[in-house]
């Protein structure tokens, strides 16, 4: 398994280290729920090694890439980026990533555990296109920096936001090195990525902390994660699931033309809905396996995808992620689970993680 390039700087900081989508990163730093306070009450530091980016270049990289993915690419401005799935001709979604407009090149982020497959895929379709695809994990990782503090502590370090709107990239020096700074997209939460080598990186993390950040593993960023119902590809959103059951309309684009899938999800937009939803559980009982059955009267209606026991003021609140068939949704029938019920809370939060 590959180790996070940021791992001795975690090590360093008292992490207790595990596998995070194919990475052996930070799971925790001794207190999840004095971490998962931290995201969404004051400013935490987490590692992003977990992820990875493409390089996207050639003449012909905005046409083709257009035609790849889900959302517009030709569309979008300098320095600007979107959410997108990666779809087969029957609509499915094979993978997901973000894409952004540098200029000379576009640069794809994504889960380092989809990087394999999701290449493997693109590179299928690059025929006599001026297009290469170049892996850059070696060389760019990221920290992400999150919570209402996030602005002030950055500032603190010595970065300054330039004022960032969502999904936008600025490029900024830090101690003489090179780094970028990318705001995600949350009208709740204010969430920062620095991308950078993993020297600087490194040295930006110590200065973040002994600025007042508070370090974050995943066993805490999962609970945030399931709290804001955000969908992780590979285990709330697989190969069998259509782009609309996931509720991430924000990664579909219905003007932009033809795509890999676009028929399939023209079809399902002209039709006006789907049978299954992506939701988000409250649930009261036992806590359930990944994949247990949700029951309506008796008959199977949905699965569980994703369960955590997220802290609240009042103690522990165990919540799922999860599908449901719309009539059982729209009925509001009790929904059951072995050894509980489910109650769907609100909507599913569009938010890029």
């Amino acid at each position: 398994m590959a180790k996070s390039p940021l791992y001795e700087t975690l090590v360093g900081s008292g992490a207790r280290m595990g596998e995070y989508s194919g990475v052996e990163t930070a799971l925790s730093f001794g207190d999840v729920r004095r971490e998962f306070h931290e995201l969404t009450s004051g400013c935490a530091v987490y590692d992003l090694g977990w992820r990875t980016k493409v390089i996207v270049s050639g003449k012909d990289r905005v046409r083709w890439m257009n035609g790849m993915v889900s959302n517009t690419i030709k569309n979008l401005q300098v320095n600007r980026g979107n959410y997108n799935f990666v779809l087969n001709p029957q609509g499915r979604i094979l993978g997901d990533l973000y894409a952004y407009n540098r200029g000379e090149h576009l640069l794809i982020d994504t889960e380092r555990s989809q990087l394999d497959s999701l290449l493997t895929q693109l590179r299928r379709y690059i025929i006599m296109d001026k297009v290469e695809l170049i892996d850059k994990s070696s060389e760019l990782s990221a920290i992400g920096v999150q919570g209402p503090k996030a602005t002030e502590l950055l500032r603190k370090a010595g970065i300054d936001d330039p004022g960032l709107e969502p999904m936008q990239l600025a490029d900024v020096t830090w101690n003489g090195a090179a780094v970028t700074l990318t705001r995600m997209a949350s009208d709740e939460f204010i969430t920062f990525e620095v991308w950078a080598n993993a020297a600087t990186l490194s040295q930006l993390w110590k200065a973040l902390l002994d600025s007042g950040a508070v370090p974050v593993g995943s066993e805490a960023l999962e609970k945030f994660r399931v709290m804001i119902a955000f969908p992780k590809y590979g285990t709330d959103i697989r190969d069998r699931d259509l782009p609309q059951e996931t509720g991430q309309n924000h990664a579909l684009n219905f003007t932009k033309g033809c795509y890999i899938g676009q028929e399939i999800v023209e079809r399902i937009r002209s039709r006006g809905n789907v049978h299954r939803a992506f939701t988000k559980f409250r649930l009261e009982g036992e806590l359930p396996q990944i994949g247990a059955k949700l029951q309506a009267d008796g008959k199977d209606v949905g699965e569980i995808t994703s369960v955590a026991r997220v802290p609240t003021e009042a103690g522990e609140e165990v919540l799922a992620l999860g599908y449901i068939r719309r009539e059982a949704l729209e009925s509001g029938a009790k929904t059951t689970y072995p050894g509980g019920e489910a109650k769907a809370a609100e909507s599913p939060v569009s938010m890029a993680m």
